[in-house]
């Protein structure tokens, strides 16, 4: 009898144990924050609130407008020249 008690005190120390480490790997792995590919959408890390956002002002609507006013002057020269 009293070897069955001393298995019941060391199961439930085990268990115990083996729940506590449980716990803390999965609180540890909640707290990492990484980012999550979850049905092919990329989810954001726990940290994306406090994340520096990198701001990139508007540009112009048209990117080539040089290009474009070099190309008409050339097309007006030309049509003048005729």
């Amino acid at each position: 009898m009293k070897g069955f008690e001393n298995l019941c005190r060391y199961a439930t120390t085990r268990s115990v144990r083996e729940g506590l480490l449980g716990l803390a790997l999965l609180s540890v792995a909640g707290m990492t924050g990484c980012q999550v590919d979850l049905n092919g959408q990329t989810l954001p890390s726990a940290y994306y609130l406090s994340d520096d956002v990198q701001y990139f002002p508007p540009g112009p609507e048209f990117v080539l407008e040089r290009e474009a006013a070099s190309l008409q002057q050339a097309a007006h020269e030309e049509a003048m020249r005729r």
